[in-house]
């Protein structure tokens, strides 16, 4: 019989992919891997914060992330020079939250879970929190799925639409800092970003349509959730790593038949 942490974890890595598969496919259709990084490490000065004013861990997270994302977005609407602007702001933030949290002398043991994630400690209520978001982005993403594509399509075609690509440029940006809350406590700071971009680079090789890309890499990134929790087991790796191992293999093998 599975142990009910085991269950609890494979359900949320699961729940998780619901987000990350589509969400992660517009990361890469937009050119927007930097920008992830940034909003994952301003997660940890989210943790800093929510210590700091005895806020739950969660909300503290989303705070940050959300201030995060609009602040990038409303820099690069004016034009800024993008790659060395998140380069910055995602270092500094991943380097502010580390100092903060050292202020903290109970938590300082426990500051790997906040970088590289504890799946396998999500109780039920956050494996509740964790479904609730996943679906709460996947409902998004699908009210704004036609206009989501066609403002990163072209947005002089998206104005032609009637559409406005700034509003669904922040859309983006708020769905992506909704799931680095969420994330944060299953694969952690440093390894938000790739959950985001590797499934959905492995389901590129195989998918016909914007649509059937999404669904695949809901899919694999499910696979490599529940396959790093069984190397994890198998090799007592950590678990957060584990899973993006998987999902690193997935691509190499996906890459390969590509190329083939």
């Amino acid at each position: 019989m599975l142990d009910d942490f085991l269950i609890r974890a494979g359900l949320a890595a699961v729940g998780l992919s619901l987000a990350t598969g589509p969400l992660g496919s517009f990361v890469i259709w937009r050119r927007m891997a930097y920008f992830g990084d940034a909003t994952a490490h301003a997660a940890v000065l989210g943790v800093a914060l929510a210590l700091a004013t005895d806020l739950p861990i969660g909300l503290g997270t989303l705070t940050v992330a959300l201030a995060m994302a609009v602040t990038v977005a409303g820099l690069s609407a004016r034009g800024w020079a993008m790659d060395t602007t998140l380069g910055v702001l995602a270092h500094s933030a991943l380097a502010f939250g580390l100092v903060a949290v050292s202020f903290f002398p109970t938590v300082r043991t426990d500051l790997s879970s906040y970088l590289f994630g504890d799946i396998l400690a999500v109780t039920r209520t956050e494996l509740a929190l964790v479904w609730a978001g996943a679906l709460a982005v996947l409902g998004l993403l699908a009210w704004r799925w036609q206009a989501l594509l066609t403002a990163t399509l072209s947005e002089d075609l998206a104005h032609a639409a009637g559409l406005r690509p700034d509003r669904e440029r922040l859309i983006l940006v708020l769905a992506l800092a909704l799931v680095v809350a969420v994330a944060l406590k299953i694969v952690g700071a440093l390894l938000i970003a790739a959950m985001l971009l590797i499934p959905a680079a492995a389901a590129r090789s195989f998918a016909r349509t914007p649509e059937a890309m999404a669904a695949l890499a809901i899919l694999i990134g499910a696979v490599s959730g529940l396959g790093g929790l069984g190397l994890s087991l198998w090799q007592d790796t950590p678990t957060g790593p584990s899973m993006i191992v998987v999902a690193a293999l997935l691509f190499a093998l996906t890459s390969l038949r590509r190329r083939v």
